[in-house]
């Protein structure tokens, strides 16, 4: 079992100002650095304003292109934020009367991208005169030249970091991009696309042109932010938040409507976690396991019947993943395991090739290794050319992957071919003969890195008051959220007396527990026969918990859902 560390959140900003509230929400709020009341009221009216480099070279390239019938192509990634970018920009220029198509790269054969294998796909498919891409681009200078040399404007839309000169496209639109003045740098790539689409919108409608509303959207928008796992800073909680309240009032594409209903969802009681839990691996599935397009049309379905038939697809495409995540999960431990690692025992980095690992899961897999080892990972399949092997990083807090990366890129240029992402998530590409050497300078850089990164700690919003164990504190907390990245869901921590216990299904833990007020209050741990050392003879324990509700025959009560148990 990890040995892992419990230590209450320190206060970002001050909870006094919070007048309104109850002391454990102001405490709650403070913890994440909200700074204003005005921050829980997430209304659209609140979004930043859209001052952002290359913003105006890109709607002027655009309207141009729709005033004058000019063919576009929209170049997305096979990913959730990249589909619901891909499919916000077609139906947005759609409706505006634009002739457009998309063209999502098959990770398989071309990878990430606008490469120029792309550009030149997109010219002899469509021969467009304007190439747009959404959620990647920073970094493809030889494929926008590419596309240039094919006669296309190319405008570039992306949020992924760069440290480098921007490609000489027509127009570049990333607020991560250097010189970019944009005060949120946490848009997903369908944020971006939205700003640059809702301040097209904008000007046509000044125009008297041809224009539309952009709120219609924003299911889209939600979809995609979450599921990239982007901060949710204020501009991001607006954004999802008003996409959820879209989807709760079935107000959205009719994909996610059947995306939710195979998954046995009622859009009703959606939550915004549910869009990175329920539906975002259900797109992604397309993009691992065949191909985003499957994903891309089920978000653009114009009617149920279409929609459907491609949510049950999407479902199957997500079932086979697991199936093969798991299988290379156990690989990776087994493997593990026959060089002696174990939770004691591990090296600064856990970096893993198997010949015949699934490209389209090694994120995935990396994440679960990242999770359970409390280690940065990355972890490698073949690529079909037969030379390179392409990576999936994933890391934890204090470690930003992308920079490490590109450090061993500065130092052994020979050793990273490709790479791109952010701090905790990156993509690249190495010649497989440079595994093992590749391995051996990223564990060393790593290594160097303070050992308290590497100790696991459990961050909590500390103890609840007997008085706060009611369902009505359940309701306000959800009424704080959205709840995600970096705008955590409250978790708390306590020692409580056990009055019961019982296994369900011989692995989760029912327990039944007194607090100090003589209130018996219920808690749940999943999979608590793998994860946890429950000793029943101990009267005692410590939980780290979340507060939820539990529904049983009509009746309503509180339940902890253990995140941590310890004696």
């Amino acid at each position: 079992m990890q040995n892992i560390r419990i230590q209450q959140r320190p206060f970002l900003s001050n909870p006094e100002q919070f007048q309104g509230l109850s002391p454990l929400l102001a405490n709650i709020l403070a913890r994440r650095g909200v700074q204003s009341e005005q921050e829980l009221e997430l209304k659209l009216k609140h979004l930043l304003a859209p001052k952002m480099k290359g913003l105006e070279q890109a709607i002027q390239i655009i309207d141009t292109a729709l005033d004058q019938h000019q063919k576009i192509v929209i170049v997305g990634d096979y990913d959730a934020d990249g589909a619901t970018s891909t499919a916000l920009m077609v139906l947005a220029l759609r409706e505006m009367g634009a002739d457009v198509e998309y063209l999502v790269p098959d990770r398989f054969k071309y990878g990430y991208g606008l490469t120029p294998a792309i550009a030149d796909l997109a010219f002899v498919t469509f021969t467009p005169d304007v190439l747009i891409t959404v959620d990647n681009g920073i970094s493809s200078h030889e494929g926008v030249a590419q596309a240039q040399a094919h006669g296309m404007q190319v405008i570039v839309t992306d949020h992924h970091l760069t440290t480098k000169e921007t490609p000489h496209a027509e127009a570049v639109v990333n607020p991560n991009q250097l010189g970019c003045g944009f005060p949120s740098k946490a848009l997903a790539g369908v944020g971006v696309a939205f700003y640059v689409l809702a301040n097209l919108a904008s000007f046509r409608a000044k125009q008297g042109k041809s224009s539309i509303k952009m709120s219609q959207y924003l299911d889209l928008v939600a979809l995609g932010t979450y599921a990239d796992v982007a901060s949710l800073d204020y501009n991001n909680r607006i954004l999802v938040d008003s996409g959820v309240k879209r989807i709760q009032s079935s107000q959205c594409r009719a994909g996610i409507i059947a995306l939710l209903d195979v998954a046995g969802r009622d859009p009703a009681q959606l939550k915004a976690q549910d869009l990175g839990f329920v539906i975002g691996p259900r797109i992604n599935a397309a993009g691992r396991m065949e191909t985003m397009d499957i994903g891309i049309e089920c978000l653009l379905a114009e009617d149920m019947q279409t929609a459907y038939a491609l949510a049950r697809q999407l479902n199957d495409l997500n079932l086979e993943r697991r199936h093969v995540e798991a299988e290379m999960k156990q690989d990776a431990l087994k493997a593990m395991q026959d060089l002696d690692l174990d939770e004691n025992h591990l090296p600064p980095a856990i970096i893993m090739f198997e010949e015949h690992w699934h490209q389209g899961v090694i994120g995935i897999v990396a994440g679960r290794l990242k999770e359970q080892f409390h280690r940065p990972a990355i972890v490698f399949a073949a690529d079909q050319d037969g030379v390179h092997i392409k990576g999936s990083a994933r890391s934890i807090e204090g470690i930003h992957i992308r920079d490490s990366i590109e450090k061993v890129a500065e130092q052994y240029p020979h050793l990273v071919s490709f790479f791109g992402g952010h701090a905790a998530a990156a993509g690249l590409t190495i010649r497989r003969e440079h595994f093992a050497e590749f391995k051996q300078v990223f564990e060393n850089l790593i290594a160097e890195t303070d050992d308290a990164i590497f100790q696991a700690c459990l961050w909590t919003d500390g103890e609840l008051k007997a008085e706060d164990f009611q369902v009505s504190t359940v309701k306000q907390i959800e009424d704080l959220g959205p709840w995600g990245q970096k705008f955590p869901h409250p978790v708390f921590e306590g020692i409580f007396k056990v009055v019961e216990h019982r296994w369900l299904k011989e692995v989760h833990l029912k327990l039944k527990l007194m607090l100090d007020n003589g209130q018996v209050v219920e808690a749940i741990a999943f999979n608590a026969l793998d994860k946890f050392d429950y000793d029943p003879q101990q009267a005692k324990v410590r939980l780290v918990y979340e507060l939820d509700q539990n529904e049983y025959k009509g009746n309503v009560s509180v339940q902890l859902r253990v995140i941590h148990l310890e004696h």
